[in-house]
């Protein structure tokens, strides 16, 4: 059986990591700088090679990153997070978006749930969604 984990790649992983542990609630598990590892250029010695954390309960990891991919690739997804509550959902819908922008308002949908999507501040799209 395989793990999903989520791995995000970043201009600022150790800022776009405290975003979502303050959005969704967590903490920063491990990281690793590139100074660590051996070869390393000098001005990358601060960045983060590798970073755990947990956000509402589920891992990601995410490191800083100089590589961009090539054009006329598809490299879209969504990430969808499903609460328990009406109260999480609204939170994290605008902890979520604060400084990013609503694609969907957070409404009640004709299949039952709560719905609602947004890209965060890094361009990050997210699904909130509350069970049916």
């Amino acid at each position: 059986m395989a793990k999903l984990t989520p791995y995000f790649y970043s201009e600022d992983a150790r800022t776009q990591a405290q975003f979502y542990v303050n959005a969704l609630g967590g903490e920063i598990q491990h990281q690793m700088t590139y100074g660590q590892a051996p070869g390393m250029e000098e001005e990358m010695k601060d960045k983060i090679v590798h970073m755990s954390f947990v956000a509402g309960g589920i891992s990601f990891f995410i490191a800083d990153t100089m590589h961009h991919e090539p054009p006329g690739r598809s490299y879209g997804f969504d990430l969808s997070l499903e609460f328990a509550t009406e109260a999480e959902a609204r939170e994290a819908f605008a902890n979520l978006s604060a400084g990013g922008r609503v694609l969907m308002a957070l409404e009640k949908q004709f299949w039952g749930s709560l719905f609602g999507r947004i890209e965060d501040k890094y361009g990050v799209k997210w699904q909130i969604t509350t069970a049916g």
